[in-house]
């Protein structure tokens, strides 16, 4: 009978602690290839209206945006489709961009959520706290989180003050991404932006969080001396990082990048 007994519990034994290694290394498999991106695409949960979030893009339409600089949505360059907004390669014909986009809304401190298409070496790039020129039409100047083919964009390995700013997910030409985790060209990625009411900023790429800074403080404009954004045409708006409340802006560089689920919430 013992026997019998030890025949018998030995197998369970075994399939337990099958059980057990298939579920730890299913857990970690998750954790090491996370899914990010939204399976239903321009909706929003019961959870995420009752935490405060709102669509900036409904899917369908381009209602909430406008021509940065313009009263109206750019007449080409742009196009929705199959629940896409996507900015449309114009191999460097300047008459075939539409131009960068911006919210009719002004946004102090959020959390703005966005997914993300690239193309083979294209750049675009999600701004906020925009601030538009009362002098030249479509000028804006505001922070940048980077949208970047970082394996051939020249950008990527361009000799800055700050190298690798202008890589993903990057605050642009400032401070570089660190630990990133792309899921690659032509399929989905999730960008995360977060302003806090006091102005902390941190820039988020699939789940991780890849930078962070303080907007506006003696720490953060002494980097900026450093940077592009130092130049005479920023003097217009009294200078660059210290706005507190802008328009959200998705920027035409010419090359072919699609975006949805952009979202917002606003912190108080």
């Amino acid at each position: 009978m013992k026997t019998y007994l030890k025949w018998a519990v030995l197998p369970l034994l075994l399939f337990g602690a099958f059980t057990i290694e298939a579920q730890t290394t299913g857990r970690h498999a998750a954790k090491n290839n996370k899914v990010t991106c939204s399976q239903t695409a321009n909706m929003l949960t019961k959870a995420e209206k009752s935490a405060g979030w709102k669509l900036l893009f409904d899917g369908k339409t381009t209602n909430g945006w406008r021509g940065a600089g313009l009263t109206a949505f750019p007449d080409h360059g742009w196009k929705v489709e199959n629940g896409e907004l996507t900015v449309l390669k114009s191999n460097g014909t300047d008459n075939k961009r539409g131009g960068d986009i911006v919210t009719n809304d002004e946004y102090s401190a959020f959390e703005l959520s966005f997914e993300f298409k690239l193309t083979t070496g294209a750049n675009s790039g999600v701004k906020y706290l925009i601030l538009e020129s009362q002098k030249n039409k479509g000028f804006v100047i505001g922070p940048e989180y980077q949208v970047l083919d970082d394996a051939v964009h020249p950008d990527a390995k361009l000799y800055t003050t700050y190298p690798g700013s202008r890589t993903l997910s990057s605050l642009y030409d400032i401070i570089a991404a660190k630990d990133k985790h792309f899921n690659g060209i032509g399929v989905w990625n999730k960008g995360l932006i977060k302003v806090s009411p006091k102005m902390h900023v941190e820039h988020w790429l699939n789940g991780s969080k890849v930078l962070e800074y303080d907007w506006g403080t003696k720490a953060f404009l002494d980097l900026v001396k450093g940077s592009k954004f130092a130049g005479e045409s920023y003097k217009e708006f009294g200078g660059f990082g210290l706005a507190k409340k802008g328009h959200i802006l998705l920027q035409d560089h010419g090359d072919e990048v699609s975006y949805r689920n952009i979202k917002i919430r606003i912190l108080k």
